[in-house]
């Protein structure tokens, strides 16, 4: 069963990484707005809560659903850049992806400091009376600097056997496409299931301290990621947050020649 779901994960992957939307890197143009109230960065469909707002600064973005991509790219870190000269300067703002854009005006709706962050110095203001801008952008890779990835052990977890996880500080330029959870020290994997954005679940816990391993997207191919460690305690609480000792790095790679080349403009 293991060597199938391995199979079926790695066909995935190729099928993701050969499809033309695929290519991150690519620069894309598109037009951005804001949201209006901040209570919008609480609610978002990755379901990371009042968590969000400690991410960059605030500086956090819904992206349409070719982006959110059904929560697999929950996290990602894009580099936008306005294109109004008169309003915006030329280095843009760096966000991550937490929540899903239902607009099918815009490409993003980011938040109202990310928004701003675009504007030259004095132009804020201005700025946001435009309101929807045009814009162009790109994925970048995401580094949290003195964080590994964590996991955050959720509300709707009850021990001993169900547990629910949310993946946080995921670093690098890569997708979590499969999880597995195993008690430390025994080769017996039960797999996870994604219910939603950076939220893995199973009902078959296993007890005792336990370890994880992942694939992810990375090079061209998948790559498995081994936190082989104790990464959640045997008396595990909800809402506790547990450090994988792992950091990701990994930039996942695209068959999209030209614009793999393509330069920052």
């Amino acid at each position: 069963m293991v060597l199938a779901m391995r199979s079926s994960v790695f066909h995935y992957l190729f099928f993701l990484l050969s499809t033309a939307f695929a290519c991150d890197r690519c620069v894309h143009q598109s037009k951005a707005s804001y949201y209006t109230s901040a209570k919008y960065l609480s609610a978002g469909a990755c379901g990371y809560g009042s968590i969000a707002s400690g991410f960059n600064g605030g500086f956090v973005a819904a992206g349409t659903a070719s982006l959110y991509r059904g929560g697999i790219r929950c996290g990602a870190c894009f580099q936008i850049r306005c294109k109004n000269a008169e309003f915006c300067s030329s280095r843009g703002v760096k966000v991550i992806l937490t929540d899903l854009n239902k607009n099918n005006k815009t490409d993003f709706v980011l938040s109202n400091s990310a928004f701003t962050a675009m504007a030259k110095d004095g132009k804020a203001s201005p700025l946001k009376k435009v309101g929807l801008v045009d814009v162009e952008y790109k994925r970048i890779p995401c580094v949290y600097r003195n964080k590994n990835l964590t996991v955050r052990v959720e509300e709707k977890s009850q021990s001993p056997n169900y547990l629910s996880i949310k993946f946080l500080y995921q670093g690098g330029q890569t997708d979590i496409v499969a999880v597995d959870v195993a008690q430390v020290g025994s080769s017996n994997w039960r797999f996870m299931t994604r219910d939603y954005g950076p939220v893995w679940s199973t009902t078959q816990a296993p007890t005792g301290p336990l370890q994880l391993r992942l694939v992810i997207t990375g090079g061209y191919d998948g790559k498995w990621i081994w936190a082989d460690s104790s990464v959640i305690p045997a008396n595990w609480r909800t809402g506790s947050v547990y450090d994988t000792r792992v950091q990701l790095t990994d930039i996942a790679q695209e068959g999209c020649y030209p614009c793999d080349n393509r330069d920052w403009m």
